[in-house]
């Protein structure tokens, strides 16, 4: 992740409204219902998977009545959450992880853009919504798409047909990863490993980790935030290649808050108590960014991506997530 993501939808906030079905339901009602749909979220009884569910169904229903504050809202509450995550996480276990994940993180990283590559052009799709797709799938999804955008000049028009593309395929990937990892019998271990290299940005990454077990989370957490920092190769990466030098790398500067917060509850395990309440809350929180993030979705989303796009979506992240599986169970369970 980097700095705010613009959203996918194409057209102006009033499409987000739900289309016919939310004409039935007044203004008031409709945000009534959105904000105890919020508060339910916050209850332990939600897990992360169904509240991503829960504003799916309220995105393509009634529609979202706050889409220009949700927008807002997510960007932060998704990188406070993974801040607060750290002071659960045990610093030994995620430094072991990370070292585990880096060879997993380099090979999938190089596979799908050369993959995107060939793949764009077998297809026709024109070569920088291809390559925007392919670095969303690479490595943070939307955060890569946003950081590599202004890099190759991209119009409004191949952003929204790359992020409409990768967050469609990742909400389905946060409902489907879970049932795929009991169907396989993965341990927690690997399957919070599978979740790092095979769904595209953090905050479904975090939710299946979490949907799974507390180590997956751990594991999921750790190698999904060590793969975001490769934006920042890949942005100058592209950059020389592409032959332009004005447009700034964004840092994911809460990476590093939540190395810190690894670091302080393992240097000061006096504030366990403390460090207990912070971590529940942004469980509840990253909860609460995935209710939000389904009901940003719209079917003038689902539109504006368009059928080639998509088919080099769901092949890239087929590609990756199949490879990376086989790899994962070869290996064995840790």
């Amino acid at each position: 992740m980097s700095e705010e993501v613009p959203s996918p939808n194409p057209t102006e906030p009033g499409a987000q409204q739900g289309g016919a079905a939310s004409a039935q339901v007044g203004p008031k009602a409709r945000k009534g219902l959105f904000l105890l749909a919020m508060l339910l979220c916050l209850s332990p009884a939600m897990g992360a998977p169904q509240a991503l569910l829960l504003g799916l169904v309220l995105a393509l229903t009634i529609g979202d009545p706050f889409p220009s504050f949700n927008q807002r809202a997510t960007n932060w509450l998704l990188k406070a959450s993974v801040v607060g995550l750290g002071f659960g996480m045990n610093l030994e276990q995620a430094l072991t992880a990370g070292r585990e994940g880096l060879l997993f993180t380099v090979a999938s990283i190089g596979v799908t853009l050369l993959a995107g590559r060939y793949l764009g052009r077998r297809l026709g799709v024109e070569r920088i919504s291809a390559f925007l797709i392919s670095s969303g799938t690479a490595i943070c999804g939307g955060s890569a798409i946003a950081a590599v955008s202004p890099i190759v000049n991209a119009d409004r028009r191949q952003m929204t047909v790359a992020l409409g593309t990768v967050f469609i395929l990742n909400s389905v990937a946060l409902l489907v990863f879970p049932l795929a990892g009991h169907l396989f019998g993965m341990s927690q271990h690997q399957f919070g490993l599978w979740c790092a290299i095979a769904i595209h940005d953090t905050s479904s990454v975090v939710g299946a980790g979490a949907a799974y077990g507390e180590q997956a989370l751990q594991m999921a957490t750790t190698v999904k935030l060590q793969r975001a920092l490769w934006i920042i190769p890949l942005s100058l990466g592209t950059a020389v290649l592409m032959k332009t030098g004005g447009s700034r790398v964004k840092i994911p500067w809460f990476i590093g808050l939540f190395m810190l917060a690894m670091v302080a509850s393992h240097h000061f395990p006096q504030y366990a108590d403390a460090y207990a309440a912070l971590s529940f809350a942004a469980k509840r929180g990253l909860t609460l960014t995935l209710f939000l993030i389904g009901a940003s979705l719209s079917l003038a989303t689902m539109r504006a991506v368009g059928i080639k796009p998509m088919v080099l979506g769901v092949l890239l992240w087929l590609l990756i997530s199949l490879l990376s599986l086989a790899a994962i169970l070869l290996e064995g369970p840790a």
